[in-house]
């Protein structure tokens, strides 16, 4: 089975972290797994074809936001919490707490 690349902590830099958050559709995967934590890429509704939310989710894990764990054909995806957290104090709560309160979330289903 071909290994996934994680960002050691120390290697994960905020241009990469806040390109990922820029895109609707990812910030809305990460809302959904702090929300209700580690989920299956099925149990994530998007309004996206499989191979774009591989994408969205390889573009998240690369820059180090998400940990994404095989399990057979399942792949599950976590929050880096503690390492963004680390590296940039405040930083994802801050994010998803503006996303939160803006309503996007509702924008991205009316589409």
């Amino acid at each position: 089975m071909k290994r996934l690349h994680h960002p050691d902590r120390s290697d994960i830099h905020l241009s990469s972290v806040l390109y990922a958050l820029s895109d609707p559709v990812r910030l809305y995967i990460v809302a959904e797994i702090r929300r209700n934590g580690e989920q299956t890429c099925g149990d994530i509704p998007v309004p996206v074809v499989k191979s774009t939310f591989s994408h969205h989710a390889r573009t998240l894990r690369e820059a180090g936001v998400i940990q994404v764990r095989a399990q057979g054909t399942q792949r599950y995806l976590s929050l880096r919490s503690e390492d963004l957290e680390a590296r940039f104090p405040g930083l994802l709560d801050s994010i998803l707490e503006a996303y939160e309160s803006s309503g996007e979330q509702k924008a991205l289903f009316a589409e």
